[in-house]
């Protein structure tokens, strides 16, 4: 049999993928500019996959585009923290209430969360584990079985991701975060809808509060 070739990733989708781990690594900080040209130059490609991956990034919300300033990484304060798990507890508990009341549709997800457990667990940087937690949270909303509702979640990872590396450079807090991460997928496994809605409200609540304590920014890190 023949082996069907991998797809080597476009020069604007590794442009990204390098950029946005850069970014949620640390080594790219919040307010830093991006320049296209010293960008292009580090990756060995000209400026258009550079301004197309940081356009895609704009819009995933880890940078910001300005007229004045040209492109730089997201701030990450008490105020944008807040917003961005304020949707989440909107949200993401109902959806995995859901998800977990879908019977069959429900066996990928638990598997697709214990693998990205498994990587968190193994990652070798905050960008890696941040990255892997996100996947977590998505593999058990993910058959919710309302396809607007991803894609509204789906909207805020990256930055949630932003707040948990920023977060964690402060004050590191994902074993802490891996432990919940357990009980909510052992709440999930028992086919416990509303224990596992709970589980993951408390989660996302305690952790925006520990880290960003007042939508002001008193005692937030930056």
């Amino acid at each position: 049999m023949t082996a069907v070739p991998v797809p080597i990733p476009s020069r604007t989708q590794f442009v990204q993928d390098a950029i946005k781990h850069r970014i949620l690594a640390g080594q790219l900080t919040p307010g830093q500019a991006l320049v296209e040209t010293e960008l292009a130059e580090q990756f060995g490609v000209s400026k258009t996959p550079v301004r197309e991956a940081l356009k895609t990034l704009a819009g995933t919300g880890l940078v910001v585009m300005s007229q004045f300033k040209g492109a730089t990484v997201r701030e990450v304060d008490a105020a944008m923290a807040h917003e961005v798990h304020d949707v989440r507890l909107l949200l993401e508990p109902e959806a995995v209430r859901r998800a977990v009341r879908a019977g069959a549709a429900l066996d990928a997800a638990l598997a697709a969360a214990r693998e990205a457990l498994a990587r968190a667990d193994g990652a070798a940087d905050a960008a890696e584990r941040s990255l892997a937690n996100r996947e977590f949270h998505r593999s058990l909303y993910l058959p919710c079985g309302n396809p607007l509702l991803v894609r509204m979640l789906d909207e805020v990872r990256d930055q949630a991701a932003l707040v948990s590396a920023v977060a964690w450079a402060g004050e590191p807090s994902w074993e802490r975060e891996a432990d919940e991460h357990r009980e909510i997928l052992r709440l999930a496994e028992e086919r416990d809808a509303d224990g596992t809605g709970r589980a993951l409200h408390a989660h996302i609540a305690s952790f925006v509060r520990r880290a960003f304590p007042g939508p002001e920014g008193a005692g937030a890190r930056a």
